[in-house]
């Protein structure tokens, strides 16, 4: 569960991120480490949080 840092609601998860081929952040150029975020979003006040998922933060460990 994800606080919001702005009025300590709970935040929603799990939202992607769509169009084309979807949103990458990528290290060192098109070869390196890829990850995939994702974004909570509170209800209350609108506040967005991009974070990256266990499982995609497993691949940076790697």
């Amino acid at each position: 569960m994800r606080k919001c840092i702005r009025c300590g609601a709970e935040m929603e998860e799990d939202f992607t991120f769509t169009g084309g081929y979807g949103n990458v952040i990528r290290k060192k150029g098109l070869t390196g480490k890829a990850v995939y975020p994702k974004a909570a979003v509170c209800p209350k006040c609108g506040e967005v949080s991009i974070y990256v998922d266990d499982e995609q933060r497993e691949k940076l460990i790697k």
